[in-house]
């Protein structure tokens, strides 16, 4: 399982974590290039009507804000014809449906149009099963002293399958994700593990589940090998999604277009 903590899903190849001390260091800076945060998910249980997707820009190492992308034309089209728009909430570079129709299975394609150039994706709606129990133990670890959280899920034994988990907790500054497959699971009940040397009674910790495609998950886990520091990875500013602008190649942007269902279980360590 590779794991990553970081505060979105989609954005972490460009937002860097602060250290105590900041010695500023005078860096070239390349141009703005276009970010597209559109991630689709469809939590069970509800209609999954209202959506969103987050165009911003990159920007100086040093910034802490992403500069809001507003005037674009943002649409996603489901292979059966429809056509759902995103209208945006003015200034903010947040743009939201509030009609979408999810099915599983299906294929949608999002389109933005901004500043003359096209932007295009096409990903599949990917289901996800029930989190069936959440548990913890107080005995964990090496000396028998950490708490472990786990969440189960049973994987579905006639499709390959890929999956993103969340865990969230008052002790974590941003949720923690992980990616991983069904290789050696298939078929079977599977866990997903939290451990924090700070949970203790008391303690929430929250998983969220998500489905995801083949594609998504091989991009994750370059973001999360760059951001371990591995020495033979590749450079996260370097790791391109699957969004291709139609325009101009070379002015590609960087973020993803992904559809999920998605799923949430809570337990509380007493």
């Amino acid at each position: 399982m590779k794991k990553l903590r970081y505060i979105s899903v989609l954005l972490l190849t460009f937002v860097l974590a602060s250290c105590e001390d900041t010695v500023k260091v005078d860096l070239d800076t390349a141009d703005p290039r276009l970010v597209i945060d559109a991630g689709i998910e469809w939590k069970k249980g509800t209609t999954g009507k209202e959506q969103t997707v987050r165009l911003t820009t990159t920007t100086d190492y040093y910034d802490r804000e992403l500069p809001p992308v507003s005037g674009a034309m943002v649409s996603v089209a489901a292979e059966t014809g429809e056509i759902f728009d995103f209208e945006e909430d003015p200034g903010t570079g947040i743009y939201r449906c509030t009609d979408f129709v999810p099915v599983i299975g299906t294929n949608y394609t999002l389109t933005v149009v901004v500043e003359g150039e096209t932007y295009t994706a096409t990903e599949q709606l990917v289901a996800v099963p029930e989190i069936t129990a959440m548990e913890y133990a107080e005995d964990a670890g090496f000396l028998g002293d950490a708490i472990e959280v786990r969440g189960y899920y049973q994987d579905d034994p006639d499709t390959e399958n890929y999956y993103l988990t969340g865990f969230s907790s008052h002790v974590l500054p941003y949720v923690e994700y992980s990616v991983n497959d069904d290789s050696f699971t298939q078929g079977n009940l599977v866990y997903d593990i939290f451990t924090h040397e700070d949970l203790d009674t008391g303690s929430e910790v929250t998983m969220n589940l998500y489905g995801i495609s083949k594609r998504f998950y091989n991009y994750m886990s370059l973001i999360i090998q760059s951001s371990e520091g591995n020495p033979f990875g590749v450079p996260a500013s370097s790791i391109k999604g699957n969004i291709l602008n139609t325009t101009n190649e070379n002015n590609y942007p960087y973020g993803y277009f992904r559809l999920s269902e998605t799923t949430d279980r809570s337990v509380t360590v007493e």
